[in-house]
């Protein structure tokens, strides 16, 4: 396979990913963050940075924008709820795990 395709396979995979993401507004991201350690949050910022090294202007914000498919305070408003005490405390626990 050549870089090429290879480029465009990872590019089709990443915006399924994203809409999937889009799709399953159920899914918090803190429950992304204790499951795989990353969450749409940590994607806008590869995104940005992705887009900063290749001195394309696009800021955090906007990034969040692209990943989520609204405005992130639209999304939060929408579909974030709360954080649980147990996924709190599963995230503490994920990260201090990372810690040492």
């Amino acid at each position: 396979m050549n870089s090429t395709i290879q480029t465009e396979l990872e590019a089709a995979a990443f915006r399924q990913l994203i809409s999937h993401l889009q799709k399953h507004t159920d899914v918090q991201n803190i429950e992304l963050m204790v499951l795989a350690d990353f969450c749409r949050n940590c994607l806008a910022k590869w995104y940005a940075s992705a887009a900063k090294e290749r001195d394309v202007a696009i800021d955090y914000e906007q990034a969040r924008e692209i990943i989520y498919g609204m405005p992130y305070a639209e999304w939060k408003d929408q579909f974030q709820v709360d954080a649980t005490p147990e996924q709190l405390e599963a995230y503490n626990k994920k990260q201090q795990a990372k810690a040492n």
